[in-house]
């Protein structure tokens, strides 16, 4: 652990500490325990506000970090009219913090402040595009499409908050796009004074509020482009603002998928089919009667489905959904000519549209065709200096692809949007480090290197609450008999604890094999058996887990974290296998390719680090408070054979081991 600096004695930060004390205000919340890591989280969390610099804390499961960041983030937001933005990265989080967390404090602070839920804006109904809809529904909507409309008409006269929460049953998404929010047509200008607007009253709520919640994705879409943040005179959505990432570890994964290039080939033709759907005969170009358009449209359609068959033809999905590209023009460009082409009509029949509801739309589709046909080029020119490329298959029957680039390194490219001066960014979460105090792999990687760090242990008693059995009799995973092995040991275990009990895969076709061929067994037993990617929604999954006795969870990548559950619903982990990221998605493979470039070893420099995060992420849903106890279960013997082995069990809960 990682000493308090000196210089902690602020007035502030005092005030801070004495909150967290056993006699302080928090002492008279219901169910409050004194944490001694929690009060030197919430100090630390002071500082770094008050000096303005950057800060990293792994806060170990137990320490209530939720509290430790938000006193003195409300408390500094109000004293110095800032805003304190939480972005998270599960909803179940944000779900805590709002009607757990905040409700306590403000039961307990001695101020008042305001917090908002930050949706992104298409989670919105638009009155004046439902009110155009309406106005132009034969030449838009078919049949069926119409009814929705309806329906979506009658529930905008009702609704308290016009968003898609507030919706029973989920909209038709070819309507709900034509009537949603959307950035250039929705404006504070033309929307501002409606008080029927509910993305600009929910706006101004934000305005208002002191504490915004919001998650990691919708803030890098927000945030924009690296160049658009370095621009920015102070904060980071807002001038006066500062950021707390909880579950900072997923923070790399979320910001490759949003920094960088995606075109989707189902988007692009929806895209076009809203200007006019040969199908239907429906879309803006008809409203606006234009023949030239209409044509244009109809043709491109069918050039844009010609380009990605050509795409796909020249991609190999043999290793699973991704095929990377690693040279320039994987295919003829026959594509970006026509899309200009249409662009140039749609800016030609703005032109004479009266409407400005009508000519809001059609400039904004214009848009997403220059967005689109930009992305193209840079996709096969590989325009964009050290990404990757890669072609994906997308949607539930993978029917479609989509062009993909990422940063290979996003360390500069965070640093300079994120641990800029001038600024205040926390970063926490309960798994950040791989053996060092100083957090320096997770640093790295987000290019947080002149991040303070702090590491905060777990205040739970591990040795009394937990055992670790390592089954070191396992055979090798490429062995015949190491199914039945598995089945074996699961078996073994899961009666021990009779069920209540995560069996966690890191691979999808393992996991279905051994569950299957564990039905009778489950059967026999009284177990009930749950299984993921059987349809069900994990949310579904977890409820049935809790409330049914004797259950086993089948689980694969979303369980390893994420996922809360105290108590005696779960007693046993089951870990089947050291979760080694396989390196066949293009991202990590070109990552590894990069550290050798530059002269390391990608072994333990990525892959190793990566894994004992995971594993760390899995053992750690089995003790969530101090009342729980249970046993973790290893099934891969290489902890025990291999030279890296030490680096995982240093990495875990220091508890008694049983070696089998």
């Amino acid at each position: 652990m990682i000493a308090l600096k000196d210089n902690l004695g602020s007035e502030f930060v005092e005030r801070v500490r004495t909150f967290f004390s056993e006699q302080g205000p928090l002492s008279k919340a219901k169910n409050f325990e004194f944490r001694p890591e929690q009060q030197q989280m919430a100090a630390r969390v002071a500082q770094a506000l008050e000096e303005e610099h950057h800060l990293v804390i792994e806060a170990g499961t137990g320490v209530g970090k939720s509290l430790g960041y938000l006193v003195p983030s409300v408390l500094f937001a109000l004293e110095r009219h800032k805003k304190a933005i939480i972005s998270t990265h599960t909803i179940n989080l944000q779900e805590q913090l709002l009607h757990k967390d905040i409700p306590i404090l403000k039961k307990v602070l001695p101020v008042e402040f305001e917090a908002a839920l930050m949706k992104g804006r298409q989670n919105y109904l638009c009155p004046r595009r439902l009110e155009r809809a309406l106005q132009n529904e034969q030449e838009l909507f078919t049949g069926p499409e119409r009814s929705e409309l309806q329906r979506l008409a009658e529930w905008a006269r009702t609704t308290r908050d016009g968003s898609l929460s507030d919706l029973s049953v989920e909209p038709d998404p070819k309507v709900w796009t034509q009537v949603c929010s959307e950035a250039h047509i929705c404006t504070q200008k033309t929307c501002g004074q409606n008080p029927r607007c509910f993305y600009q009253q929910a706006r101004k709520r934000l305005l208002a509020a002191d504490v915004i919640v919001l998650n990691h994705t919708l803030l890098f879409i927000l945030m924009g482009s690296p160049d658009m943040q370095v621009e920015r005179e102070s904060g980071f959505l807002f001038p006066n603002d500062f950021i707390i990432f909880d579950e900072a570890h997923t923070l790399e994964q979320v910001a490759s998928k949003q920094i960088g290039i995606g075109i989707s080939q189902y988007g692009l033709r929806s895209t076009i089919q809203r200007l006019y759907n040969a199908r239907t005969r429906k879309g803006l170009f008809t409203v606006m009667r234009d023949a030239i358009g209409v044509q244009l449209a109809a043709e491109l359609v069918d050039d844009v489905d010609k380009f990605f068959f050509a795409v796909e033809a020249k991609s190999n999905f043999r290793k699973g959904r991704e095929f990377r590209v690693r040279e320039v023009e994987l295919v003829p460009d026959t594509i970006t000519a026509r899309l200009t082409a249409l662009q140039s009509r749609v800016a030609d029949v703005v032109k004479r549209a009266d409407d400005e509801i009508l000519k809001a739309e059609l400039q904004e589709f214009g848009r997403r065709i220059r967005d689109a046909r930009d992305g193209i080029a840079i996709f096969l020119e590989q325009g964009a200096p050290e990404h990757v490329y890669w072609v994906e298959r997308t949607g539930k029957t993978e029917r479609f692809l989509a062009l993909n680039a990422a940063p290979i390194d996003l360390a500069p490219v965070l640093r300079r949007m994120l641990f800029r001066h001038n600024c205040c960014c926390v970063m926490t979460s309960a798994t950040l480090a791989v053996g060092r105090p100083d957090l320096a792999y997770f640093r790295a990687r987000i290019g947080a290197m002149e991040a303070e760090p702090l590491q905060l242990g777990s205040p739970f008693n591990f040795q009394k609450q937990m055992t670790m059995f390592v089954v070191q009799k396992m055979p090798d995973p490429r062995d015949n008999g190491y199914h039945k092995a598995l089945e074996h040991w699961i078996a073994h275990f899961v009666q021990k604890s009779e069920g209540r009990a995560f069996v966690l895969f890191t691979s999808y076709r393992d996991m279905q094999q051994v569950s299957g061929a564990m039905e009778k067994f489950f059967a026999a037993e009284d177990m009930n058996v749950l299984v993921q990617g059987g349809g069900a929604p994990r949310s579904k999954l977890l409820e049935q887990f809790k409330s049914t006795p004797r259950s086993v969870l089948f689980g694969t990548d979303s369980f390893w974290g994420g996922v809360d559950v105290p108590g005696e619903a779960l007693s046993n982990v089951i870990i089947t296998r050291l979760p080694f990221a396989v390196p066949d998605h293009p991202l990590i493979e070109a990552k590894l390719e990069l550290i050798e470039e530059r002269g390391g070893d990608p072994f333990t420099e990525y892959s190793l680090p990566e894994a004992i995060l995971k594993l760390r992420q899995g053992v750690g849903r089995l003790i969530r408070t101090k009342a729980d106890r249970g046993i973790v279960v290893i099934l891969d013997n290489r902890i025990m054979t291999k030279p890296y082995g030490r680096a995982f069990m240093q990495a875990l809960p220091k508890c008694p081991v049983e070696i089998i």
